[in-house]
């Protein structure tokens, strides 16, 4: 199983935060907002699902600090756009 841990405004996998095997990022807005706007998965892990597992550890934090989403990112507005569990999270 993949260890995702909790960086400067960012879940990651791998060893090192500056150079990860996989990532999502986010940038802190105004209201009690986050911008979601960067998802990297490496080669070595493409496939597996990683990038859907960051969404979801992402989206686990923005419930516990109470947060609504901007989705820059393309993969995050999408998966936020099919999944009517995320859609409470979707900033106007």
């Amino acid at each position: 199983m993949l260890e995702i841990k909790k960086g400067t405004n960012k879940f990651y996998i791998g060893d090192s935060e500056a150079n990860p095997l996989a990532e999502i990022t986010w940038v802190p807005s105004e209201r009690n907002r986050v911008i979601a706007n960067h998802t990297y998965v490496s080669n070595e892990l493409r496939g597996q699902g990683v990038a859907k597992l960051l969404l979801e550890r992402f989206i686990e934090w923005v419930r516990e600090e109470n947060l609504q989403v901007i989705p820059q990112c393309s993969f995050v507005k999408d998966q936020m756009e099919k999944n009517s569990d995320y859609h409470d999270l979707l900033s106007s």
